[in-house]
């Protein structure tokens, strides 16, 4: 198998709104470098990028796939990215591996959430991106709509490369605007030059546009383009692949998936204007700035895992330094020997045995105890490279085995998906006595219980999580407590007098202010344990008890038949005596909330935070739009508020959340 050099990589992430063509682009893109002999389509389920089986049932992208192909004498790796704001985990495991990213943008519906929110985590992570206008063949597509939109929404860094020529409708030709050539193409997608349509100011202005764009890239162009001489082809390319690099220009390129349609000026883009690896230099080990280079140490980084019960764990891994053999046994950051089973590439399902990885590219290593994130390098610099970072859970389900079974089984299949998907939760809660999952939304839950019942015969079910109320008094009561029996020979007797009363700490409090000796001291002990016992379950629906303080105050004891059992069964009655007369109530627990909205959805999220009788603590205008609404309330209430809020913001917004305090239950 041929090895690349990292000037001949080029590293990209597919990725944009749901539906907007990115599985169809990496078919296309694939035929049309001729690694396959026949264009799937995602409805059949037939495409090389969605072979899992969640994903041709549902006919969407759930995972990030790896495909790699060759144009120009360059090695493309192209990551396609999910689009569903439920999966977006896979997008993150992209960016971490790419330089570039292709956000494909559907020539009809033009910029949506997703498009949006694919731009700014380009913008937030520094990668070179390109804007790809997909789906030209279907009807009702309108390349200039979306154009102004685009740069409406991204601003004057957008820069037109290739466009189409739709004159009466359906688009009769495509244009490159470097060559200013065109082209029409055929059934099979082979292009065949054509007169350049006369389209006379729209043309003329887009070139007019895309040299202004190239002039900014440095002063000797300025100075060309003020003494109104024309570019030349190669100082264009130049301008343009320079303005990526530096994030000054967002070339836009036009294709149709389905007939091939441009496809091959946009892999001519991504050679000639998107960045090798050495071009960015993204990679960070301890603050230094790493050069791609396959001479030195090896070092990389594990940026996607996947559990496969048969085969194994698969990791997938970005060679940021040296080079990855068939024989390394490269260690983590620990020292720890880090061997694996075989070493590949991998296009979709298709693995194929490799000898050598070098700086730059991408592989997969098999049968390896190492996860994502983790850095794999050589021992000689154990220095880690740069975490990743992604989505927090937050919409949490209780996943109980749907026939019974081997809890075991259970919490190690979710182990194993926990690995595979870095923004799934599990969390084992002792008070509710409750296994709960979290994950991005309902749809990102009902894939992980399915992988679960296919991937590892576990059957769940997913229901709304137990809140974990608490209970309370509000009055002040002297309770006497005698706990006496007699059966014959030895007795028991236990006799307190109890001080019981509200307090603001989060606990049960004890104290004894004992005089004369009427309890002895070592029944103290017994007295308090009896005490926190009793206060587990309270009397309105069975809560841990809190926000009292107990304070014994008197008693009596007998020399024979006092025990500690006794006092501690006098207590616990004491303390249910309590429950009794001192007006219980219930706490319920309150989480602060930072929630991001686009600006025109602030009002109705702080309707919604109202009407969960939540309280809105304050505001901050954010940049791109964007506004922090800060927020108290519920944790009952705010259960379906992930999927709420999507649906306010149509996937735009966020939030984190935090446990804030227990407070009273009023509803």
């Amino acid at each position: 198998m041929k090895t690349f050099s990292a000037d001949k990589i080029r590293n990209v992430v597919l990725a944009g709104h749901g539906g907007s063509g990115k599985t169809a682009l990496a078919e296309a893109m694939l035929f049309k470098c001729g690694l396959i002999d026949r264009m799937g389509n995602t409805a059949d389920g037939s495409t090389v990028c969605d072979f899992d089986a969640e994903e041709i049932k549902r006919k969407l992208s759930i995972n990030a796939s790896l495909v790699n192909m060759t144009w120009k004498d360059t090695k493309i790796n192209v990551i396609d990215a999910p689009g569903g704001f439920d999966f977006a985990g896979g997008m993150y495991e992209g960016v971490r591996a790419a330089e570039s990213m292709i956000i494909t943008v559907n020539g009809k519906d033009g910029v949506c959430p997703g498009t949006m929110k694919a731009y700014q985590l380009a913008m937030k992570n520094n990668k070179a991106h390109m804007l790809a206008v997909t789906c030209m063949e279907v009807e009702n597509s309108d390349f200039y709509r979306v154009f102004t939109q685009m740069k409406t929404v991204f601003g004057p860094s957008v820069c037109p490369i290739v466009v189409p020529y739709d004159k009466n409708g359906p688009v009769e030709a495509y244009i490159n605007l470097l060559t200013m050539k065109a082209y029409k193409y055929d059934k099979k997608g082979i292009p065949t030059e054509v007169e350049m349509p006369a389209s006379e100011n729209r043309i003329a202005g887009l070139r007019a546009a895309m040299a202004e764009a190239v002039a900014e890239t440095n002063e000797e162009f300025m100075d060309k383009f003020c003494s109104e001489v024309e570019f030349t082809h190669d100082e264009l390319v130049k301008g343009i692949h320079d303005g990526v690099a530096n994030g000054t220009i967002t070339p836009v390129v036009c294709c149709a998936n389905d007939t091939l349609s441009g496809v091959d000026m946009l892999l001519d883009a991504v050679v000639s204007m998107l960045p090798s690896p050495n071009e960015r230099k993204l990679e960070k080990a301890g603050g230094t700035v790493l050069e791609y280079d396959e001479n030195k140490p090896f070092k990389g980084v594990v940026f996607k895992t996947v559990a496969d019960p048969f085969v194994g764990k698969i990791s997938f891994v970005k060679v940021v330094q040296g080079k990855l053999t068939a024989k390394s046994v490269p260690v983590d950051t620990d020292g720890r020997e880090m061997r694996f089973g075989k070493l590949v590439t991998v296009c979709g399902k298709k693995q194929e045995d490799a000898a050598e990885i070098l700086a730059g590219d991408i592989c997969a290593v098999t049968k390896i105890e190492a996860n994502t994130g983790d850095t794999l390098c050589d021992p000689s610099d154990k220095t880690a490279l740069e975490g990743m970072e992604f989505p927090k859970a937050c919409y949490f389900r209780a996943v109980t085995l749907a026939g019974g079974g081997d809890e075991g089984k259970l919490s190690d299949a979710i182990r194993k998906l926990l690995a595979e998907d870095k923004t799934l939760e599990y969390v084992h809660n002792h008070e509710t006595h409750e296994r709960t999952v979290g994950g991005l939304g309902d749809q990102h839950l009902e894939v992980m219980a399915q992988k679960l019942r296919t991937k590892f015969g576990v059957d769940v079910k997913l229901s709304a999580p137990k809140i974990a109320y608490r209970e309370a008094i509000r009055k002040k009561v002297l309770i006497e407590s005698k706990y006496k029996k007699q059966s014959g020979g030895h007795g028991q007797y236990g006799h307190v007098k109890i001080e019981f009363e509200p307090t603001t700490e989060d606990d049960l409090i004890f104290e004894e202010k004992i005089f004369g000796g009427s309890v002895p001291k070592n029944f103290f002990p017994a007295i308090e344990k009896g005490l926190h016992e009793a206060a587990e379950k309270g009397s309105i629906g069975g809560y841990p008890v809190v926000r009292v303080k107990a304070t014994l105050i008197d008693g009596s004891y007998h020399p024979v038949d006092s025990s500690e059992m006794s006092f501690k069964t006098a207590a616990s009655m004491a303390f249910k005596d309590c429950l009794a007369k001192a007006d219980p109530y219930l706490l319920e627990p309150i989480y602060s909330y930072k929630i991001l909205v686009p600006d025109d959805k602030q009002g109705d999220i702080m309707s919604v935070i109202s009407k969960k009788r939540g309280t809105v603590l304050g505001l901050n205008s954010l940049e791109n739009a964007m506004t922090e609404v800060l927020a108290e309330a519920p944790e009952a209430e705010m259960q379906d508020f992930a999927l709420l809020l999507r649906q306010i913001t149509q996937g735009m917004g966020e939030f984190t959340s935090e446990f804030s305090r227990y407070s009273e239950c009023i509803k």
